[in-house]
């Protein structure tokens, strides 16, 4: 309860935060896949007009990136970046073919948050969210919240 004055009080009504859990399905091994307009249609179906807006994705080979979302090329010296930084032909402890695809997503990180105002996504000029796959072609889940203030 918000107090007005002495002996009275209002009502605050406070929107309940919305959860989603939605499936994007990739198609290689490497793929950024542009989600923000499906996190910004579902900031939208959650009527906050304010708020916090919390991504994550529950696997190990799979992450979150904002970044720039006007060039593709960007995406292809990201690919090549992460490919020197852990090339998949290494030798590693974890030796199950995939392990670069873990150690590339552990450095993205699974999660994200971005703030909402206007009932919109908070996002510079160029920004773009990507769900990042490194362990593909597969069926990931993605779980978004959104928290208003």
């Amino acid at each position: 309860m918000a107090s007005v004055g002495a002996g009275s009080a209002i009502p605050v009504t406070r929107a309940a935060a919305r959860s989603h859990t939605v499936h994007v399905e990739t198609q290689a091994r490497v793929h950024f896949k542009d989600i923000t307009g499906l996190v910004q249609k579902a900031v939208a179906d959650s009527g906050a007009q304010s708020g916090i807006c919390f991504l994550f994705v529950p696997h190990t080979t799979a992450a979150i990136l904002i970044n720039e979302n006007d060039d593709a090329a960007l995406q292809n010296d990201l690919d090549e970046f992460l490919k020197r930084l852990a090339p998949r032909d290494a030798t590693y402890h974890h030796n199950d073919g995939n392990c670069d695809a873990h150690l590339k997503a552990a450095v993205i990180g699974n999660s994200k948050s971005l703030f909402v105002e206007g009932g919109r996504l908070v996002l510079g000029r160029w920004q773009g969210i990507f769900l990042c796959e490194f362990d593909g072609p597969r069926r990931r889940e993605l779980r978004i919240k959104v928290m208003p203030d």
